[in-house]
């Protein structure tokens, strides 16, 4: 025989508080001391009760919850960034539910049903574009969505970067300062912003010195496409002696098949440097002369615009892009006259 469901006037009586006292304990945001806090969550542990979340969604409107969408994991960006906002989001009271997704977006729109039907009260889109169309499904449910390392030409979408076309003039200004002879570039994911922006502030610098790109390929945010477009960059009379990858997770795979396949020697014939400063850009074996995304702070601007769009639905969409350092480690040759220091803020 199954026990009767505890109830929170049970919990209240025998904590010795106002049936709403134990309502306010169980409520995200809501105020109680920490005596009262105490007594009502020693008494439930003792009677066994668990709050409905569900019923009190109902009744306030908000089920604390938000929807995290992600389509790219093999990036050891992506997780580290996950886990902050996930931990970020969880600290200021909410529930995170993930959601995986294509890159090329074409089941974005069965997610997207998914997702509404959790009645979240948010969505934080990471490494995934939105149409209009699906953007408006969003908006007329009145779910607010925030776009976490990716950026649209849409007003109405907020979304928070590291400013992608700064951090590729960075990396030119590096490049160009050792005079290399041959410059190359390996680019992410077309559709991506993160990989459009990189590239057009790379090769912004590179015309302000009268360069360009002298070899590109696609390597799209893969490993093996990155090795593949290494293979073929290197397949030529007269390869680059500096290369700009548009992320380190590619830049792992260049440098792996330069020195291991081909036999280069990196940084000594060939310059490396990447985009993210993800943890083993920082291993011995890479020490890879990077831009640094700053995850701390994006993660946090990104949490405070959600939270600030459902707080207040009528409030102005923001875009913001932050400022990246350049990280100089061994995988490039460092021009003369410079120091580690050079550039990094």
């Amino acid at each position: 025989m199954s026990q009767a469901k505890v109830t929170s006037a049970e919990v209240a009586a025998l904590a010795g508080v106002s049936q709403s006292a134990v309502s306010r304990v169980f409520t995200p945001g809501a105020s109680a001391s920490e005596k009262t806090a105490l007594k009502v969550r020693q008494a439930a542990m003792k009677l066994g009760y668990r709050p409905n979340s569900i019923a009190r969604a109902m009744v306030s409107g908000k089920s604390r919850i938000i929807g995290l969408v992600v389509a790219y994991l093999e990036n050891q960006f992506y997780p580290e960034a996950l886990e902050k906002l996930s931990a970020m989001l969880q600290d200021r009271g909410y529930h995170v539910l993930i959601f995986m997704a294509n890159t090329a977006t074409d089941n974005l729109d069965e997610i997207l049903g998914e997702i509404l039907d959790y009645q979240v009260d948010g969505i934080v889109a990471a490494s995934v574009a939105l149409s209009s169309q699906l953007l408006g499904r969003c908006q007329n449910a009145g779910v607010p969505v925030v776009l976490f390392n990716r950026s649209q030409d849409l007003q109405s979408l907020s979304s928070v970067t590291s400013d992608n076309l700064q951090g590729g003039r960075k990396v030119a200004e590096f490049l160009l300062a050792s005079a290399p002879n041959r410059v190359g570039y390996i680019a992410g994911w077309e559709g991506a912003s993160t990989q459009r922006d990189r590239e057009f502030g790379f090769r912004q610098r590179l015309a302000e010195a009268g360069r360009d790109i002298d070899l590109r390929m696609i390597g799209n945010f893969h490993m093996d496409s990155a090795r593949q477009a290494t293979l073929e960059m290197f397949d030529r009379e007269a390869p680059p002696d500096a290369i700009f990858v548009a992320n380190d997770h590619m830049a792992f795979a260049v440098m792996d098949t330069l020195r291991f396949e081909l036999g280069v020697s990196v940084p000594h014939d060939v310059s490396v440097v990447g985009y993210d400063d993800v943890p083993t850009a920082a291993w011995p074996a890479y020490d890879l002369t990077t831009v640094r995304q700053p995850v701390n702070q994006m993660v946090t601007r990104t949490v405070e615009t959600l939270l600030r769009q459902i707080d207040d639905p009528g409030s102005t969409p923001s875009r913001v892009a932050l400022d990246g350092p350049l990280i100089i480690r061994r995988s490039a040759r460092l021009p003369e006259g410079w120091t580690d220091e050079t550039l990094c803020e």
